[in-house]
């Protein structure tokens, strides 16, 4: 059976908030009322739900880092509403990118016919969050900085965004190579993992937007914390003086771990600095979840118990590559005027950021084509009846891997994983009459939305 129903709690989306309209009705009127808002997303690489140091669900202490240190996250959730139950897309970097500036699901995109269907032309009937913000503000400007990842061929500038890093991918990240050596060696260096320009770079265009009156949209995608392990020697030193945890014990891991929460209260040190958070949105989140160990295993899909020691990811499990809540949940925390510290168990996605950005901007996301996602905005201001409003309750993934290719749905606390090669269903829930229902309606939705998949 799939323990999932007491450790479905958690998911690393973080998100700032500083322009927070009362009500949904208010929206078109309290952005021209008010400035335009900026956007902020900072996209870090397989950042596991219990990799910080701050507990993500105030009820479960093991949803916090037993060695890491990120004071700068910490920081940002004093004065946060947690989603205890936040997800990315998908568990692998490249589709959970691509549902990120659609507002879509991967299995709507599929895998190899994303190339072709979603190459950028101008009668593309799917639009990217900065395509979508200059459709309701000309005025808007978008910067992509660090991986890109889409994987077909075309960089951020041909999707909307006027500046950036271009087609980048992990390789531009690394010094070290091979697939084994980047999680046995680690590399000590000035500007880890592009840590420090990338934020010298976001800060830069920042200030040139703040200076010219442009608002902006813009996105930081760090290769921390993706293998290969790269860190600065100082914060290497710091954690190899460091007692080990159970759970986390990697020094090389955590020091860049840190450096990137550097990068991070950096990157906040400034917008308060310009003058400009009371209209900015800042959205911190990652990929997917983190590695289920270090060095990686091949039986990743076995049982916890299995283990002679905790996963990373614990006590959710499995991790990255897998759709068990260890690959898929990760943190989400909003601040911001208005929004009163605390967590709400209401489950959220990489695909609402699309939805929830148009509704800030004053824009309709219900004008948007095939969105999968739904405005988070009736949530951020704890209204007694907030529900996030997407087109479908149920939350789907797909995992596209020969060997071991799988499924899964999310309706409420209910989740069932569907492994395509063996059948195998996995449940939790013991009611079989709820089993088939789930099975039917994940089956539905591939089937309305992508009927050519071949799971």
């Amino acid at each position: 059976m799939l323990k999932v129903i007491r450790s479905m709690r958690w998911g690393v989306f973080i998100v700032l908030l500083s322009f927070i309209p009362k009500t949904d009705a208010d929206l078109g009127m309290s952005v021209t009322k008010e400035r335009i808002p900026n956007f902020i997303f900072i996209l870090t690489d397989d950042l596991g739900w219990s990799s910080l140091s701050l507990r993500m669900d105030d009820r479960v202490d093991g949803s916090r880092s037993d060695f890491h240190e990120t004071p700068q996250m910490e920081r940002l959730a004093a004065r946060s509403l947690r989603f205890t139950r936040g997800y990315s897309p998908d568990p692998i970097c490249s589709p959970t990118r691509r549902g990120l500036q659609f507002g879509q699901s991967s299995i709507r995109h599929d895998d190899d016919p994303f190339i072709a269907r979603y190459a950028p032309r101008p009668d593309l009937p799917w639009q990217t969050i900065p395509q979508v913000l200059k459709s309701i503000h000309p005025r808007y400007r978008a910067a992509h900085f660090g991986k890109w990842d889409l994987r077909n061929g075309k960089g951020p500038e041909s999707y909307g965004y006027d500046e950036g890093d271009g087609d980048t991918g992990n390789g531009q990240g690394n010094v070290v190579s091979g697939k084994e050596e980047k999680w046995t060696q680690h590399t000590t260096r000035d500007n880890p993992k592009q840590t420090d320009s990338l934020t010298i770079r976001a800060i830069d265009f920042m200030r040139r937007q703040q200076r010219e009156g442009h608002p902006f949209y813009m996105q930081v995608s760090h290769y921390a914390t993706h293998a290969n392990m790269e860190t600065s020697a100082a914060s290497l030193a710091r954690f190899e003086g460091k007692s080990r945890g159970k759970k986390h014990d990697n020094p090389a891991w955590a020091g860049m771990l840190f450096d990137l929460d550097r990068a991070v209260g950096r990157l906040m040190e400034e917008l308060d600095r310009l003058g400009i958070a009371d209209h900015t949105y800042v959205i911190l989140m990652a990929d997917n979840g983190g590695v289920e160990f270090i060095p990686p295993v091949s039986n990743r899909l076995d049982h916890p118990s299995t283990f002679d020691r905790p996963m990373r990811n614990a006590p959710l499990r499995g991790g990255k590559w897998t759709l068990y809540e260890g690959g898929i949940r990760v943190p989400f925390m909003v601040s911001g005027p208005g929004i009163k510290p605390g967590q709400t168990d209401v489950p959220a996605i990489g695909w609402d950021i699309l939805p929830t950005i148009t509704s800030l901007a004053g824009g309709d996301p219900g004008k948007l084509k095939d969105l999968d996602g739904g405005s988070l905005v009736s949530v951020l201001h704890g209204r007694p009846e907030a529900r996030v409003q997407r087109p479908t309750e149920a939350l789907f993934f797909h995992r596209f891997h020969k060997g071991y290719g799988h499924s899964a749905v999310i309706q409420g606390d209910l989740k069932l994983i569907h492994f395509w090669k063996t059948g195998k269903l996995e449940m939790s829930s013991v009611d079989p009459a709820r089993t088939k229902s789930l099975d039917k309606l994940l089956a539905d939705y591939m089937q309305r939305v992508n009927p050519a998949l071949k799971p």
